[in-house]
């Protein structure tokens, strides 16, 4: 039985978290510069020193500081003796990620693995567009033609639009508002940067969850360029959470948890999201746990978490609030009811009066009951507080096992090639009058009669039969077949059509 992880103190009880109840998910709010990074840090290396994997985005790009020893902060040296602690100043394994390639190493899915549900979330736009997305999905899955990166998602929208007529009949009316409305989303995730985070290789959810001589690897995201983009950084998030419930198996009530995963700025996740993308969010975040997964929303209200969520979140560390107006107000009151009374403590106004590195905390015990809530200061991490130099970073990135294997990007035959290769006129027949160019692809779909029409109909089904051949037993292949968000979308892990 792994033993109890210290985060707390005061001068009565120290405050530690059971590993056996980590996967049930908590919850750290507080204001901007309260203490939770710091909190989210201890928390990391507590983790990662008995085996268990940690992810987490690091939004300020002080996370970093997990990769080397501490030891040379003063006001880390006071808080220990304050707490009468024995400094224990140590390093962790550190992973470090970045969508854009420059600040760690480079993390990419495909068009078809991330699916038109995040995608349209992505994209910014409305239902009705959303399901031309699936239609156009749809014609690509039946069709053969993988969809890899953004150029093959582009031509693969316009191919359909400029056949929108003779798809019709097999797919239903296609509207050119909503083809330009998806055409124009496509142009401003480009400009944010997001082409490189579509195609191959993919990342590997394995490898977040790496133990190194007994200690957990912490996978640190650069996402302080990624939070301009905040549709694109709580879509992928949610893309990773997805993809860890489709692929972990059951596992029970483990010991230590397989994976803690830390949603900061969880607000960007809730805020302007469709009905339909909040109940599989609560649906994941219900049933991962049973995967050895424990899930950390970190936010400045607990308001920005819906209370289906919020119901689930068994941990609390809750930093000091501002109530200034009626609606800090209304937040400190919330986050003072959602936590198990303490008699000797009016939590309410003690959220107002916390000093930066103090807070509430409230643990799952040995029962899984919420313990009553207890004011203390949070130890400091053993590793540096606050960012390393980019030398240092670099230099982590460049000694990774992993740096060669996502570094290159593999460009292979998908929708775009085979949507865009044109035939040449034969060279050994020169006096044969030139004939117009024709694109394969819509030979084979459309002949001359027609959406699978005549004798062209048995080049469709030679041309699919030769795509299932390359890729089946792929992970390409398996992602065509797979649901928007796994099996969360559907039974048997169908994608909603």
């Amino acid at each position: 039985m792994a033993s109890p992880l210290l985060v707390g103190k005061n001068d009565k009880a120290e405050l530690s978290l059971l590993p056996a109840f980590a996967n049930r998910h908590g919850l750290i709010t507080g204001a901007t510069g309260t203490g939770k990074t710091v909190t989210l840090q201890t928390l990391a290396q507590r983790l990662s020193s008995i085996g268990v994997p940690v992810f987490m985005a690091d939004v300020k790009g002080d996370l970093s500081g997990l990769a080397k020893a501490g030891g040379a902060s003063p006001k880390v040296a006071e808080r220990l003796e304050k707490l009468k602690l024995r400094p224990e100043f140590a390093a962790c394994p550190v992973e470090f990620w970045d969508l854009y390639g420059k600040g760690g190493q480079p993390v990419r899915a495909t068009i078809s693995h991330m699916g038109p549900l995040l995608l349209a979330r992505m994209l910014g736009i409305n239902e009705t567009q959303e399901g031309v997305l699936q239609l156009v999905f749809k014609i690509a899955d039946d069709n053969g033609l993988l969809l890899l990166d953004l150029k093959d998602l582009r031509a693969m929208v316009q191919f359909v639009g400029d056949n929108a007529a003779k798809f019709k009949t097999d797919y239903g009316n296609v509207a050119t508002s909503s083809i330009g409305a998806i055409q124009r989303g496509l142009l401003a995730l480009e400009s944010e940067g997001a082409a490189g985070f579509f195609g191959e290789p993919m990342l590997e959810i394995a490898d977040l969850m790496q133990v190194r001589e007994g200690k957990g690897v912490v996978s640190v995201l650069a996402a302080d360029k990624l939070m301009s983009s905040p549709r694109l950084y709580s879509s992928f998030l949610l893309w990773m959470l997805s993809e860890l419930f489709e692929q972990l198996p059951e596992v029970g009530d483990p010991e230590k948890p397989r994976l803690v995963f830390f949603f900061d700025e969880a607000h960007l996740l809730f805020n302007e999201a469709p009905k339909a993308l909040l109940e599989k969010v609560e649906q994941v975040v219900r049933l991962i746990r049973s995967k050895g997964v424990g899930v950390w929303f970190v936010t400045q209200n607990p308001l920005d978490v819906p209370e289906s969520v919020l119901g689930q979140l068994g941990n609390r560390v809750q930093h000091a609030l501002r109530a200034f107006t009626p609606k800090d107000q209304k937040a400190v009151k919330t986050a003072a009811e959602t936590l198990r009374p303490n008699p000797k403590l009016k939590a309410e106004q003690v959220i107002t009066e916390l000093g930066v590195g103090e807070a509430l905390v409230s643990f799952l015990d040995e029962k899984g009951t919420p313990r009553i809530v207890e004011r203390a200061w949070i130890v400091p991490p053993g590793s540096q507080v606050g960012p390393i130099s980019d030398t240092e970073r670099q230099n982590v990135m460049r000694s990774s096992a992993l740096f060669a294997k996502y570094q290159a990007t593999v460009d292979r035959e998908s929708a775009y090639e085979k949507l865009t290769q044109k035939k040449a006129p034969a060279p050994d027949k020169p006096s044969q009058p030139e004939q117009a160019p024709s694109n394969p692809v819509s030979d084979i779909l459309f002949g001359k009669t027609g959406p699978r029409g005549g004798k062209q109909s048995q080049g469709l089904i030679e041309a699919m039969a030769r795509s299932a051949a390359r890729t089946v037993g792929s992970s390409v292949g398996r992602e065509i077949v797979r649901g928007v968000l796994g099996s969360i979308l559907g039974a048997g892990g169908k994608r909603r059509r």
